[in-house]
């Protein structure tokens, strides 16, 4: 069953609002849920955050292909509509690189106005197939195979959330931006057990301005997830 992203939201409302902390964090509450919604991914899920910045990267990414069918219970995109029209209208230049394009629904969007390359980790076959106009690349945001300044605009969404060195990462994408920056985060607070493989929390505002570093300028919305845009400098 897929459910969309602004169910997701709602559902990870309840619980990081409305649940005690005490038992938010519990084991003994969070097993049977995660149980049903993640069934034999959960144990995964559960210990994730025990083992994930002592771990090499082979380790992750067989993590994140044996529990790939239970995170495409988000459909063919992670982002929900406000975000995916904020990105659009807030798009500049004619060069635009994704980065963590998953399965290629953001990239294929907004390739007929532009020269799109989408970049992530493992990048499949079909994909390529699927939608040839788009240049997939391999490649990690922690370090980037593109020159400097490469891209009009460089977008990367639900993706900062899962690397272990943030600053590095959010460090890439500036480098490679010769405009904009465009970045959308889950509003998320940092519990343990949580339906998502997530390493990096946003619950508010200021938490984007003290990961990212201040910068004069920069536009911060809350729409369902976090849209975060920064015009580059020169």
């Amino acid at each position: 069953m897929k459910v969309t992203r602004n169910f997701s939201i709602f559902v990870q409302y309840l619980l990081d609002e409305w649940i005690p902390p005490r038992i938010r964090d519990s084991k003994l509450f969070m097993t049977i849920p995660m149980k049903l919604v993640l069934g034999d991914s959960s144990h995964d899920f559960m210990t994730f955050k025990d083992w994930v910045f002592s771990s090499n990267q082979k380790d992750i990414s067989d993590l994140y292909i044996r529990t790939n069918s239970v995170q495409r219970l988000q459909g063919e995109t992670d982002l929900n509509k406000k975000c995916t029209d904020e990105i659009v209208r807030t798009i500049s230049g004619k060069t635009v690189l994704e980065v963590g394009c998953g399965r290629g629904y953001l990239a294929n969007l907004i390739s007929d106005n532009h020269d799109i390359t989408a970049c992530d980790i493992i990048i499949p076959k079909k994909l390529k197939k699927q939608f040839p106009k788009i240049n997939f690349i391999e490649g990690d945001i922690q370090l980037l195979p593109f020159a400097n300044k490469s891209f009009d605009t460089v977008i990367s969404t639900h993706t900062l959330e899962h690397v272990r060195d943030l600053p590095r990462a959010i460090s890439e994408l500036r480098r490679v931006a010769k405009k904009e920056l465009i970045i959308v985060v889950p509003r998320q607070r940092p519990y343990k057990y949580t339906f998502s493989l997530h390493t990096q929390f946003f619950p508010y505002k200021w938490s984007i301005t003290d990961s990212f570093g201040y910068k004069d300028g920069v536009t911060i919305k809350k729409l369902g997830d976090w849209f975060y845009h920064e015009s580059i400098k020169e």
